[in-house]
């Protein structure tokens, strides 16, 4: 009998066909016992009697694949793939599925309620009621700033379709591989980063992590923005530097920040000093309609995997080419 691990968590929670789908087909799982995000060791640990994994965002490391001689197929819950070490999977000889269009709506959505509560200082005036203080604090409406996207893909697009309900702001984006047929749908000012940084009144970034994304927003770039700007990361840890955030919001600098995504996951660090600093759980893909979908997705590709069918989730070579070009 194939033996799947389900490290992924919570799994199945609000919809159990993810679960009746393997058992249908004769096939025996286990959901992480540890109910937490595992490390690698942790990984390593539990994964040497499987065939496939569906996975989170835990470290799948060439360590941790060699320590499953079992393992031939790994079924991403999500789009992400920093934490896979797809070039180890491909020279084992491991197939690797992802959900990279299930999570996008969520995203996009969470991303929307964070600039809202940026502009309009949502975050600050519940603290004080919950303080017993009555403040009205004066803000911004979307249609009457700059909005900065850097990285129009599947969830930076959604942003930008979600914001037309609030008007028409100027819109400076950036991508690696500009989509000039956006421009038809929306005008749009393509601009580099770093005129992004210094004209843009409220910054989003939308762009997955790599060698190149890591640390892409440094000290000196939060320096570069106006000392009013507020900035958003719903994409991944690591890309926006945690401690410079921190430290630049600490000298009153920037008039906000909200982060869903960090380095280390649970976070515990500096900016929860920072009441300006708005900070959620790596909640982005978590609407009931689009965790399930994700959950179920993966489940299918890896169901299709162990019966012998033809996967239909395949991550794309240009992924592959992403973790070459940064060895």
């Amino acid at each position: 009998m194939p033996k799947v691990l389900i490290t992924t968590v919570p799994f199945a929670e609000r919809n159990k066909f993810p679960l009746e789908m393997l058992e249908s087909n004769g096939i025996e799982y286990v959901i992480n016992p540890l109910n937490k995000k595992l490390t690698e060791a942790e990984l390593a640990d539990l994964i040497p009697e499987f065939d496939a994994l569906i996975a989170g965002t835990e470290p799948i490391t060439d360590y941790v694949m060699s320590c499953a001689p079992r393992l031939k197929h790994i079924s991403r819950v999500g789009i992400g793939l920093d934490s896979v070490d797809l070039l180890a999977a491909e020279k084992r000889g491991i197939k690797v599925s992802y959900t990279p269009d299930a999570p996008a709506p969520a995203v996009a959505e969470l991303t929307m309620g964070l600039m809202l509560s940026l502009l309009r200082s949502i975050h600050i005036a519940n603290t004080q009621m919950h303080q017993g203080q009555w403040k009205r604090v004066f803000g911004r409406r979307i249609a009457e700033i700059t909005v900065g996207i850097i990285g129009v893909g599947r969830i930076g697009t959604r942003v930008l379709r979600r914001m037309r309900g609030f008007g028409t702001p100027k819109i400076m984006v950036n991508d690696i591989l500009p989509n000039l047929e956006l421009n038809r749908e929306f005008k749009l000012n393509w601009a580099s980063k770093t005129d992004i940084y210094r004209e843009a009144d409220l910054i989003s970034i939308h762009v997955p992590l790599t060698a190149q994304t890591k640390n892409m927003i440094r000290k000196e770039h939060l320096l570069q923005m106006k000392p009013d700007a507020l900035l958003i990361n719903t994409s991944r840890g690591g890309i926006v530097n945690e401690q410079d955030l921190f430290e630049v919001l600490q000298s009153g600098h920037l008039g906000g920040a909200a982060i869903d995504v960090f380095t280390q996951e649970p976070y515990h660090g500096d900016l929860a000093k920072i009441d300006r600093c708005i900070l959620t759980s790596h909640m982005g893909s978590m609407s009931v309609d689009c965790r399930t979908r994700m959950e179920i997705e993966a489940t299918q590709e890896a169901v299709r995997f162990l019966v012998g069918q033809s996967l239909q989730s395949l991550v794309p070579e240009t992924e592959y080419n992403v973790q070459r070009q940064g060895l």
